[in-house]
């Protein structure tokens, strides 16, 4: 409890770090913040056309499930890559101020968070106007989609961050790692195909999957989420930020000497 105080106390500058985050992506742009929204959707035509035509899939009802999936992936890569180098890119502010290290690695997931925020106003307008018979009372759910992966990324951000400090290979070996993850997550594939391959248990047990699924259950499909789909959501934060607790533990005081 005094830590999470400490990073409290510090709230002031920790969100300035983020806000000063999110100025420095759009400088000089002319665009600027709209970069958000026309990013993600013109990689949502493009695959859209292209995967669609493959698995012959209509492309009006594809487009939001791949807008989807890059939304929340384009998250999780920042956050991962992004967070394994909080430490070493905070390091002038690390020598000079003893506040706690959780504070620039919570200053990345805001500004990520920001960004997925902004970026999701293209993707529920679009869905409320693709799908009007689907807009209920459920689609409030969706908005649960920001707290679960704050959740999740902070302490995975923060866990990354220890031992990137010490392993400066981690954010090359993240790369491969993202990679392979989302190969078997259905970030643009549908699920069935995993099941018409009979390979179930890559949805069944994939905390991607039941992640994707809080947004898109009540955006694209028309229902709640499942009960499962936020057990394994908040089970996942669980065992995340238990592992970054214990690694913080032992290697707090020591990541000055690393950097």
């Amino acid at each position: 409890m005094d830590y999470l105080r400490s990073i409290w106390s510090a709230r002031h500058f920790w969100t300035h770090l983020a806000r000063a985050d999110l100025r420095s992506k759009w400088r000089r742009s002319y665009l600027g913040v709209a970069w958000t929204v026309i990013q993600p959707l013109g990689m949502t035509l493009l695959l859209a056309v292209v995967f669609g035509r493959i698995f012959a899939t209509p492309v009006g009802a594809y487009a939001p499930y791949i807008l989807s999936g890059i939304i929340v992936w384009d998250f999780v890569s920042a956050t991962t890559t992004a967070g394994s180098l909080a430490f070493v890119q905070a390091d002038a502010y690390i020598k000079q101020c003893r506040h706690p290290l959780a504070i620039y690695t919570l200053r990345t997931v805001l500004a990520n968070a920001m960004v997925m925020a902004m970026a999701s106003i293209a993707l529920f307008a679009w869905a409320i106007a693709a799908f009007p018979d689907r807009v209920g009372l459920h689609t409030l759910a969706a908005f649960t989609i920001f707290p679960v992966l704050v959740m999740i990324g902070w302490p995975l951000a923060t866990l990354l961050a220890y031992v990137a400090t010490r392993f400066r290979d981690l954010p090359y070996a993240l790369t491969l790692v993202l990679q392979a993850v989302w190969f078997v997550s259905p970030v643009y594939f549908e699920a069935r195909i995993f099941r018409d391959a009979r390979l179930d248990w890559l949805i069944d047990w994939n905390p991607v999957y039941h992640v994707l699924e809080i947004v898109r259950a009540p955006l694209l499909a028309g229902h709640w989420p499942t009960t499962s789909d936020y057990a394994f959501a908040l089970g996942t934060a669980s065992v995340v930020a238990g592992l970054a607790w214990a690694v913080g533990v032992r290697a707090e005081r020591r990541v000055i000497f690393y950097l």
